[in-house]
């Protein structure tokens, strides 16, 4: 039997199909996800947390399908689309009465009160949480180790990282632990993981999914889905979406997404006359051969198509973009992450210290004012090459990969393969790794909604990915395109294992 017939390998919106026709068992579902959880994990190390309780919520669903009759299905399941349908978490969205530690060994007896919002909106669509999945220590890198959890791994190749910050969440997609996952964003933390191991994921408008305060009044961060195809990820991105009493930056959103369920044919009709820009570089990033073969043959397809597709220019270095993020980070982010670590900086990992002591750096010499000024300038830029344009093509990350262990704390060597390495070299150099990715700058600009999709295969063996930018708020047209993109070049979702 193959891969793609397991009944783990099934994308979510087929799970529900058999749900609803009672071809398929939610809890002999479930028992297939938790026996490739148990084969594979323990290689990967992509799951924190595997919940015992998940089997009793199989068990409710499978008794809800069981009983209703097919003529109340429909009105049951618009209120609840996710019924009886398993979801991995992030680790940091809380689960009450399981451990919150944000990977941080002095938080591994802390113990959540309430749910998360997204957790809870998850629930209340009839789903449930059935695995945890590994982060960085405060989400704050773009690989996923921790002295609290060990390394994971990308499923794709085992050598390499599924990068971060939701690392965890990408690694157990790539390899069929669960069809939807959270994951959170505050620097690319959503589409970097996305890219690295071959599935897709939102960056929504910031409002647009509830998060929790405090630091969801910080307007870099968001928390949205991931998932192996884009209609299963825009299914969970309507279940987070619109406002929850207890985030106030949160915005209704009451027809998110509204009729995206569309034919293969009107998806492919619908690029005709849509207006594609291209970055290749978004200005001086260091971007792979492999990385931008892959992007260019996006842009093709979406030519073939009949799309009008350019090619623009900004005027962005890597720097600007690290100088000005960093400033951000350093007046918001690294004081809550000093504060929450005040006697417990020695049990740090090295990456976390070095964050906090770039972040403070930056904000040393510029203040939050400052830090606006250059934000409003990146956005205007952006505005202004966007201008006729529906959509902006542009790679996720300028390396192909990165090393599984590794915390590039002197800056980042990026080798002949596309894989970024630690120290003195032959190949390309920055100062900081955070350079060598492509995402900080639509944090910046965080009103807009980005999707990332695979393009094509590196050369050293994991995916790549490209980030579809549309103008703020316009999500519909992002997931459009998605859409589109993920039908004219279909990906395999799931990694070979």
């Amino acid at each position: 039997m193959s891969a793609a017939s397991e009944l783990w390998a099934l994308p979510a919106t087929e799970v529900l199909a058999r749900f609803r026709t009672r071809d398929l068992s939610p809890v002999e579902y479930l028992e297939a996800l938790t026996a490739r959880i148990e084969d594979r994990d323990d290689d990967l190390g992509a799951l924190t947390e595997v919940l015992p309780e998940a089997t009793a919520s199989a068990r409710d669903a499978e008794r809800f399908y069981r009983k209703t009759r097919a003529d109340e299905l429909d009105d049951i399941l618009a209120m609840r689309p996710l019924a009886g349908l398993p979801v991995i978490a992030k680790e940091k969205h809380a689960l009450a009465g399981h451990t919150l530690t944000q990977g941080l060994l002095p938080n591994r007896f802390a113990v959540a009160h309430r749910d998360a919002a997204v957790i809870r909106r998850i629930r209340d669509a009839g789903g449930y949480i059935h695995a945890r999945s590994a982060t960085p220590e405060f989400s704050c890198a773009t690989i996923t180790h921790s002295p609290m959890w060990g390394v994971t791994r990308n499923p794709w190749n085992p050598e390499l990282s599924p990068g971060g910050s939701s690392g965890g969440s990408g690694a157990a997609l790539a390899a069929g632990f669960g069809p939807l996952a959270t994951a959170s964003d505050i620097a690319g933390s959503t589409r970097l993981p996305a890219a690295f191991t071959g599935t897709v994921g939102f960056k929504a408008p910031y409002g647009r999914i509830p998060g929790e305060p405090p630091l969801s009044a910080d307007w870099y961060r968001g928390d949205g889905p991931m998932a192996r195809t884009v209609a299963d990820t825009a299914l969970l991105a309507r279940v987070m979406a619109g406002v929850d009493s207890t985030d106030p930056s949160s915005i209704d959103s009451p027809h998110f997404l509204a009729g995206f369920d569309r034919t293969p044919a009107e998806v492919v009709e619908s690029l005709k006359g849509k207006r594609v820009a291209v970055c290749l570089r978004l200005g001086d990033f260091p971007v792979g051969d492999d990385i931008i073969r892959n992007t260019g043959a996006v842009a093709s397809a979406l030519a073939f198509a009949e799309a009008e597709v350019a090619e623009i220019e900004l005027p962005w270095t890597a720097e600007r973009i690290f100088e000005t993020a960093f400033t951000h980070f350093g007046t918001i982010l690294a004081p809550a992450m000093r504060a929450a670590t005040r006697g417990h900086e020695d049990s740090l990992a090295d990456y976390t210290r070095r964050f906090m002591a770039d972040a403070e750096a930056v904000a040393a010499r510029r203040s939050l004012y400052d830090g606006l000024v250059m934000e409003a300038e990146i956005q205007a830029e952006l505005a202004t090459a966007m201008a006729g344009f529906d959509v902006l093509l542009a790679p996720t990350s300028a390396v192909a990969g990165l090393l599984a262990g590794a915390s590039y704390l002197d800056g980042i060597r990026i080798g002949a393969d596309g894989i970024g390495r630690e120290g003195t070299g032959a190949g390309a150099r920055l100062e900081h790794y955070w350079q060598a990715h492509m995402t900080m700058s639509f944090n910046i600009c965080n009103r807009v909604p980005i999707v990332n999709v695979p393009s094509g295969m590196a050369d050293c063996g994991i995916p790549t990915g490209v980030q579809i930018v549309g103008h703020p708020f316009a999500d519909r047209s992002v997931f459009d395109v998605a859409a589109a993109v993920e039908l004219l070049r279909p990906w395999a979702g799931l990694a070979p294992g």
